[in-house]
């Protein structure tokens, strides 16, 4: 496999669709982190390190982010692209501020009854979905957490990745639950079915309709 990063020959309007994309994923999971309902594995780990360190997600998440990036660019280099830099610092510093604009402007208390908890996580769940759907369709980087276990199942070959990754996030979910963060639905949902809803919907939908000239 060719081991070479993705910053050359960039088509501009990919990297546009990359931006936005992991500024949406900030977006949502702010209003999923709100809901209390839980978060994505590599999030609910986040949290609950930049809490017990007292720093804000996205500090903290480009710190973490900062120290895979080593070993992705010793062992995988070819994951690497501008997409794998949006994701290391947008990501978290979005969902920074769309927390503050949450804080400033929705009232206490808002999202304490069970309703609607349960009618903001599934709007958010679906903008997290396409959003994330659209970065890797991209095809300009991966993120150091998910290059990881690229890297893993790399080094198992006889475990199919799809095991691999399991067992990678939940590991990654105890360690966030041992932290103190949730372990919700949400947390369980996007464990187990979030790769195979993300692969569906790139290949029937993002690679058709948004980025139709991918190559």
């Amino acid at each position: 496999m060719e081991n070479k990063m993705k910053f050359r020959n960039v088509d501009k309007r990919r990297l546009v669709i990359v931006v936005a994309a992991v500024i949406m994923m900030g977006f949502a999971l702010s209003f999923l982190n709100r809901t209390n309902l839980g978060t994505d594995p590599c999030t609910m780990f986040n949290l609950g390190m930049s809490r017990i360190l007292g720093l804000s997600l996205g500090t903290w998440q480009a710190v973490f982010n900062s120290f895979l990036f080593i070993f992705v660019f010793i062992f995988a280099k070819n994951q690497i692209g501008w997409g794998t830099l949006a994701n290391m610092f947008l990501v978290g510093y979005s969902f920074d501020f769309f927390t503050w604009l949450n804080d400033k402007w929705i009232p206490a208390g808002a999202f304490d009854p069970m309703a609607v908890r349960i009618l903001v996580m599934i709007p958010a769940l679906f903008i997290f979905i396409i959003a994330a759907s659209a970065y890797m369709g991209a095809s300009l980087g991966t993120s150091p957490y998910d290059a990881i276990s690229y890297i893993l199942a790399d080094k198992i070959k006889k475990v199919p990745f799809r095991v691999v990754r399991i067992c990678y996030d939940l590991v990654v979910c105890v360690a966030g639950w041992a932290l103190g963060s949730t372990l919700g639905v949400v947390t369980v949902i996007m464990s187990l079915a979030l790769g195979p809803v993300i692969t569906w919907m790139t290949d029937n939908v993002i690679d058709k309709y948004i980025i139709s000239d991918k190559k």
